[in-house]
């Protein structure tokens, strides 16, 4: 746990990622940064911008390989927690030994994959360890295919966290297929939702944002304020050239939330549920 003496919350970034040019790419992936996302840089980035603790995401393009985000918990552990990628046969000893290091969750990116079926053994085994650490399954998956997922996710005990709005479109408006099913999950208690990917809801930078305030006004009624977080997305991957932390930062406050959300996106929501 975090001594709070030692380092206050003022804010919790709930989605970022570190890497380097030098890994070894996974054989299979959508994208291949040329240059290097360091945990120095993403801490510069924190203070810089007033936050304090940080959320650290397994990109997709290392695959299983988590040694480098490992390796940045062991050099912040007060500050930062990890979300990693692993596959379904993996030792519980494994996972025990992550969670010392501040592993809280297994995210499944499953853009552009074939859905995996949660009835197989070997993901029956690893979502009853998840379960039984405390861990959360993190989704990263379009938002029609979301609500299934997440019913066949619910009953191992779970919690569920959902990236970027549940990646909806936002050319196609808040009653596109998903959405309003996602939204009526949330009245459940067994889901959280990631204000966080503004830049990736496929329309224009203003209907992005004008999809966003109205997403969430109703993830707000629907979810209530403890169970959203933001997140950065840093560095922003596929968007690099013309997304920012600053960017981010300037849509976070462009969605005008009042007082009491704020704090419940950026310091107790994310508190609670990544362990600070």
């Amino acid at each position: 746990m975090v001594d709070l003496t030692k380092t206050p919350v003022t804010g919790i970034d709930c989605h970022a990622h570190v890497f380097s040019r030098e890994l070894e790419w996974a054989a299979v992936r959508r994208y291949t940064p040329d240059y290097d996302a360091t945990l120095g840089q993403y801490l510069d980035h924190l203070q810089t911008h007033g936050l304090s603790h940080g959320v650290l995401v397994q990109p997709s393009f290392l695959g299983t390989d988590n040694r480098y985000l490992l390796a940045a918990l062991r050099q912040a552990p007060e500050q930062l927690r990890g979300v990693v990628v692993v596959e379904p046969g993996i030792g519980r000893a494994t996972l025990e030994h992550m969670a010392r290091l501040g592993v809280v969750g297994v995210r499944l990116n499953l853009m552009g994959k074939a859905l995996p079926d949660f009835r197989e053994a070997a993901w029956k085994e690893l979502l009853g360890h998840l379960a039984t650490l405390g861990w959360h399954v993190e989704l990263h998956a379009p938002v029609a295919e979301l609500p299934s997922l997440i019913r066949q996710l619910i009953p191992f005990g779970v919690q569920v966290v959902i990236d970027h709005f549940g990646r909806p479109d936002a050319r196609l408006g808040i009653d596109q297929p998903g959405f309003a099913e996602l939204l009526a999950l949330g009245l459940g208690g067994h889901v959280w939702v990631k204000v966080s990917g503004i830049y990736r809801l496929a329309g224009t930078d203003r209907r992005n944002l004008e999809f966003a305030r109205a997403a969430l006004a109703l993830l707000e009624q629907n979810f209530g304020r403890q169970r959203l977080v933001w997140g950065s997305d840093w560095p922003h991957t596929q968007h690099e050239a013309s997304v920012g932390f600053d960017t981010v930062m300037q849509q976070l406050r462009a969605l005008e939330c009042a007082g009491p959300l704020m704090r419940a996106l950026m310091v107790e929501t994310p508190r609670a549920l990544f362990g600070f």
